[in-house]
């Protein structure tokens, strides 16, 4: 799907539904607090894959730092790609849709961010909530806000952070729901991308068809062009709507909205 809007509200979406269909006290009692900070690290999560491209918007986010990042990290990607390519594997140049678009990835993403907080929850949660906040507005206000328009970014991004960090207190954050939030992300970025033309390699360094990279995606009538018809009129609104959906569910369980406690928002199960 690859455009900015409809990545983050995929992260968004995934992690709704994943709060809501998960078992009571499966997560470790995710409050309502917990939850709102678990959607924006899921939310920028999914443009996270992205900065392995030095030319894509969400590069731009934090101006010349994120570039900076943006290409170390492609360097990277394309030196792991080149090392561990089979004669099946394109010989392309640049690392975008490499490593960071794996599960290897996401499984490193979850397991770092869940180190780093429960190391210091108090410097690390705000800065990774700053970080992730500056990806997701980057990634659904890329027409308000310019590339390089960094200076908005980073601003915007740093008021979010304070208003959702002062309404938490911090005192809701669980690492490891922190790092799952990261995860699930990723992954939702890596199943939007595997529904567009390129396809995704979710699954390196697993061989399939002799391919190390092998791009992961449904037969070609299946698949849709970024930014395309598809995606504009159908894929983003529907995200939009299970979004909504399953995020009332999932607040619904946290205790959050007790007005809906009788209101029969699934067909499975109780409720």
């Amino acid at each position: 799907m690859s455009t900015g809007p409809t990545h983050a509200m995929s992260g968004l979406t995934a992690w709704a539904t994943v709060t809501a269909l998960t078992p009571d006290n499966a997560l470790g009692q995710l409050s309502t607090k917990g939850w709102l900070v678990g959607a924006v690290l899921a939310a920028g999560a999914a443009l996270l894959p992205d900065l392995d491209h030095p030319e894509s918007t969400v590069s731009s986010t934090f101006g010349p730092v994120s570039q900076a990042g943006s290409k170390l990290i492609n360097t990277i990607s394309h030196g792991v790609y080149r090392l561990t390519r089979t004669k099946r594997d394109s010989n392309r140049d640049g690392g975008h849709r490499g490593l960071t678009h794996t599960l290897f990835f996401a499984v490193l993403a979850t397991v770092v961010t869940t180190a780093i907080i429960q190391t210091s929850r108090s410097w690390a949660l705000p800065v990774l909530m700053f970080f992730f906040c500056g990806l997701a507005v980057r990634g659904i206000m890329h027409k308000w806000c310019p590339r390089n328009d960094a200076l908005w970014i980073t601003g915007t991004a740093l008021l979010l952070t304070y208003a959702c960090l002062k309404w938490t207190d911090q005192t809701d954050a669980n690492a490891a729901a922190c790092g799952l939030a990261v995860g699930i992300g990723c992954v939702a970025h890596y199943l939007g991308d595997a529904i567009t033309e390129q396809g995704c390699p979710i699954l390196w360094p697993v061989p399939i068809a002799w391919k190390t990279w092998y791009p992961v995606a449904p037969p070609k009538v299946f698949r849709m062009r970024t930014g395309g018809r598809v995606e504009m009129a159908f894929v983003g609104p529907l995200l939009t709507v299970v979004a909504v959906w399953m995020s009332l569910i999932a607040l619904r369980n946290t205790g959050a909205l007790p007005m809906l406690r009788d209101v029969p928002l699934t067909w499975w199960g109780q409720g």
